[in-house]
């Protein structure tokens, strides 16, 4: 009755049979208490139920519980030491399960004598057993939804094939050069579609269990074991990325859950702007009473301008009488604080002509943007960084470093490896997360739940990063320009995560310092360490053979070993530690092959000329040199960041972020993947992070065209998916990701030709198929339910809705003819010419109402090839009509074909319409539409009838014998 019943270590009286709960008490050798090392199928007696209590300690396969007890078999030719009874291992074990029952019977007395297996008030299990349990487990999409998807995708691909067989074979003579576009065009989309759509074969969700971090690495009445990590923000310009929004980024930072003396904070400020300074130094001070008053209360966000916006009962789940008190105050306190950021700001708008000068008098070292000395301030930390509770507050430093005259900075990218090696010197954290200014944490447990990855030990040594999915305040509830990008986010990047993971989308991301640092994937090359005496023999415990009572062979001791545990952590069985930890041993004992054979030369090379940070670099766990002073780490810091510290080294190249394109980030990615790591995709039912995003028609083109234009500089460039990697660790389908990424600006040219067919159908009269056939029909019927459903198949496993998903597919036809087209011709003349193009956006005001943004029309050339599009289609509509008109009956026919093609175009053009035309002092942009189509038929309508036009009376030419042949 419960074959094939799993839990995790636990199981309630509900899960069992009544029958369960009147069988006899079976003594065992321990006492009916479970012993932490020995599952229940390795004592000497082998029940099928433990305790009368009705509860079970681990998932064993009950066929029958009325059966007896059957004692375990052994084989008097043996001797007994091959069972482990009478080994020195067996002693050892006998004296620990000795220590551990002490232990029981003393908390068993503690709680009044209670019986744990026979009273529910009491703990089922030791904690350990609970702590030994994975931290994650995956979350396979079920079959009933994915089957159907990927054999609908399977059946597409036929049909498609079928479908071009039918094109190619059938030209149209009339119209060849039509016809030829076209079917070009097509096969350009089919291949697109099977580099976005194989990806994602094999979708898949997570899970995390944070109460079993928490028991694993926060024992109570020990220091935390979590591993410290070190937060980048990056900020350029303050009068376009404001100082209040970066200020709640860094709030959310200080305030989030997680041990303070393991988060330290580092806000890169590339523009050197006094206002940032200043505006930082004002939040460190905030930050005394924002921090104690959110982890109080356990308030959620802790970016406080969101959490005092939120439009939800605050008081929902506070049970403090003083919380209503101390809220208002706080939030006086934080209108007190913008209050004097603004003024920061106003001060900043004019700039004195001799520059700023600290309150010391001395000048600010930043006046010259462009050459400038590096600058590091500590705000906050363990000398002296207390809240107004007196607790102590995670490390803020400041950062801007040094630029001078004719040296390539490599902008973002550059800025975060000047962060990577600061933070090695002050803190040397083993794992990072990268933000930027705009995002701020709004889960104060996402570090937590990017750790029940990093740290697990099965998973965590191979995964370079953890990426959480952008999410977006202050975006319209339609959505118009696919802002929040939830195809992407919730379909692609859930389909690579089971491959070998996301893909880097340049914030939200927690790294391994030791991935940024090039090294390659660990391989487990040692066998494990024999903590339990179980290895190669077999063991009595079962703690790591699973009772194997025979010594079997393997070629690769490791991998069998793995292999086992990874089994028994799939089906929600005990994990034994002296296999993890034999499993971390193995892993951590090889720090890298690479690290092992360099010499000191070679590291310098490779790192740079410091011997601090080259130090730091061989710690895989992290941690600074307990000699150095504060003062000289800070001397070292300020070297790292010197503008020619990256000359004749490998930062940049296979170090770090590297440079080579406007998007880092993807670049970054797939080095590491390359390097043989996975990545993981971790979604938790809250958001992790939260961004602004642009809101406004212009500038999310111009936002589309950066991405897309570094894309093209990749494809490009020598670490192009297409030809580079090969014989590394990229798998084939993480490899079809990498190269759509990179390829997909290039569809932006068959797409505006695509767009630009139905209109000259309909002017010319001519169309880009030959008149159908049933069989032919039937194809066309065919590929158009097979697209229908592929979509709808894939939002039903996804959980997108169908409004987000006509919108990206809105928005891939609006960024196609605009932005991704010019990224083409941008990118070709910055590659191949060394010409870097700029395009300007100038805007006009909005009002301040809700979202007026969106209704702003700021003009930029990326509107001239859409807005093109729409009015020759508009044209070749109304063109067509007219011309149906006037021929007849028989002309309408072959019109709707060609008609139907151009409302294809027009209907994904439509939000583009919307925001070309603006708000038109509140008209429906449809009317607008409607009303000039409208007017233009009804005008060759009128034109054709001529009501007012006298009828004539004149001969019949036939009658009079005239031939007007």
């Amino acid at each position: 009755m419960l074959q094939g019943h799993m839990t995790y270590g636990r199981a309630y009286d509900s899960d069992l049979p009544h029958v369960f709960h009147t069988m006899p008490q079976v003594p065992l050798l321990t006492n009916g208490q479970m012993v932490d090392d020995i599952p229940p199928e390795q004592h000497a007696l082998v029940p099928s139920f433990m305790g009368g209590g009705g509860k079970r300690i681990h998932p064993l396969p009950f066929s029958d519980p009325n059966l007896p007890v059957q004692p375990r078999s052994m084989d008097p030719s043996k001797d007994l030491a091959a069972y482990g009874y009478g080994s020195v291992a067996w002693k050892e074990r006998m004296e620990n399960w000795k220590q551990k029952q002490e232990k029981l019977q003393m908390m068993k007395n503690e709680n009044g004598g209670k019986d744990w297996d026979n009273d529910g008030d009491g703990p089922e299990l030791p904690l350990m057993d609970e702590a030994r349990q994975p931290l994650s487990r995956k979350l396979p999409i079920p079959s009933s939804q994915i089957n159907p998807y990927r054999m609908i995708i399977i059946i597409r691909l036929v049909v498609v094939g079928f479908f071009f067989h039918y094109r190619v074979m059938h030209p149209v003579n009339d119209a060849y050069a039509l016809w030829l576009v076209s079917v070009i065009c097509e096969i350009w989309f089919a291949l697109s579609w099977i580099l976005d759509q194989f990806p994602k074969w094999l979708p898949i969700d997570r899970e995390t269990y944070l109460d079993r971090l928490s028991l694993r690495y926060e024992k109570e009445g020990q220091p935390s074991q979590l591993s410290p990590v070190d937060i980048f923000v990056s900020t350029v310009d303050p009068l376009k990325e404001p100082p209040l929004v970066t200020a709640n980024t860094v709030l959310s930072i200080l305030a989030v859950d997680y041990p303070v003396d393991k988060v330290s904070c580092y806000v890169s400020d590339d523009g050197a702007a006094m206002l940032t300074f200043e505006a930082l130094s004002e939040t460190s001070e905030f930050a005394r009473k924002w921090v104690p008053f959110c982890k109080k209360f356990n308030i959620e966000p802790r970016a406080p301008e969101f959490y005092f916006a939120q439009k939800i009962d605050y008081l929902k789940d506070k049970v403090l009488p003083s919380f209503v008190k101390e809220r208002r105050a706080m939030k006086r306190e934080y209108e007190e604080f913008k209050v004097r950021i603004n003024a920061l700001v106003a001060k900043a708008q004019k700039v004195p002509e001799e520059g700023w000068t600290m309150q010391d008098g001395t000048p600010w070292p930043g006046n010259n943007v462009r050459d400038h000395p590096g600058m590091i301030q500590v705000f906050l930390g363990q000398s002296g960084g207390h809240d107004t509770d007196g607790n102590e507050l995670p490390r803020l430093v400041y950062v801007s470093r040094e630029k001078r005259p004719g040296f390539n900075h490599h902008k973002k990218a550059g800025a975060m490896n000047a962060l990577v090696r600061v933070s090695a010197v002050l803190t040397n954290a083993p794992y990072l997360l990268n933000l930027d200014c705009d995002h701020y944490i709004n889960n104060s447990k996402a570090l937590r739940e990017s750790m029940c990855f990093m740290m697990d030990p099965l998973l965590g040594k191979r995964v370079c990063y953890v990426q959480f999915p952008q999410r977006f305040d202050g975006i319209d509830k339609n959505d118009r320009y696919a802002n929040r990008n939830t195809v992407f986010f919730d379909i692609n990047m859930k389909g690579l995560d089971g491959i070998q993971g996301p893909i880097y989308v340049g914030t939200g991301c927690v790294f391994r310092r030791q991935a940024l640092y090039g090294y390659d994937a660990p391989k487990t090359k040692k066998p494990p360490t024999r903590t339990c005496n179980c290895w190669p023999k077999w063991c009595c415990c079962g703690c790591c053979c699973g009772g194997r009572k025979k010594k079997k062979k393997t070629n690769n001791p490791k991998s069998e070993l793995k292999k086992r545990n990874s089994r028994k952590a799939d089906a929600g069985g005990h994990v034994p530690v002296c296999a993890l930890e034999g499993i971390e041993e193995g892993i951590e004992g090889i720090e890298s092959e690479n690290v092992a054979l360099m010499s000191e030369q070679k590291l310098e090379k490779k790192f740079g000329q410091s011997p601090v940070f080259v130090a730091s670099t061989l710690l895989e766990n992290g941690g600074t040199l307990k000699s150095a002073s504060p003062a000289s780490l800070l001397k070292e810091a300020i070297h790292v960041i010197s503008c020619g510290y990256e000359d004749k080294t490998e930062w940049g190249k296979e170090v770090g972020w590297i440079y080579g394109s406007v998007t880092e980030d993807i670049l970054t990615g797939f080095k590491m993947h390359c390097h043989g790591w996975r990545s993981i995709y971790c979604i938790p039912s809250r958001p992790a992070f939260k961004g602004s995003a642009p809101i406004n028609l212009s500038d999310r083109l111009h936002q589309v065209l950066r991405w897309a234009l570094g894309s093209i500089e990749i494809f490009l460039s020598r670490h192009c998916p297409l030809w580079y990697g090969y014989g590394g660790g990229l798998k084939w389908l993480e490899r079809l990701s990498y190269i759509n990424a990179t390829v997909y600006p290039w569809t932006s040219i068959p797409l505006l030709a695509y767009c630009t067919l139905p209109a000259v159908c309909l002017l010319t009269g001519k169309f880009i198929t030959p008149e159908l056939s049933n069989v032919a029909s039937l194809w066309f019927l065919s590929l158009f339910i097979c697209i229908f459903a592929t979509s709808i198949l894939e939002m039903r496993w996804s959980g997108v809705g169908i409004d987000e998903w006509w919108r990206n597919e809105q928005f891939w036809v609006i960024g196609g003819v605009s932005a991704h087209l010019f990224a083409v011709f941008q990118g070709l003349l910055k590659v191949l010419a060394g010409v870097d193009t700029n395009f300007t956006v100038t805007s006009k005001a909005g009002d301040d109402e809700d979202f007026s943004e969106l209704y702003a029309f700021k003009w930029t050339t990326l509107l001239i090839p859409p807005t093109t599009l729409l009015i020759i289609n508009l044209i070749g509509v109304v063109a067509g009509i007219s011309n149906a008109i006037n021929n007849g009956y028989e002309s309408w026919g072959p019109l709707f074909g060609k008609l139907f093609f151009a409302f294809w175009v027009i209907v994904h053009l439509y939000p583009f319409l919307k925001g070309l035309l603006g708000r038109q002092n509140r008209t429906p942009t449809i009317i607008i539409v409607w009303s000039i189509l409208l007017a233009s038929i009804f005008s060759l309508l009128w034109v054709r009838i001529d009501p007012f036009l006298a009828k004539s009376d004149g001969p019949v030419l036939e009658e009079c014998g005239l031939d007007c042949n």
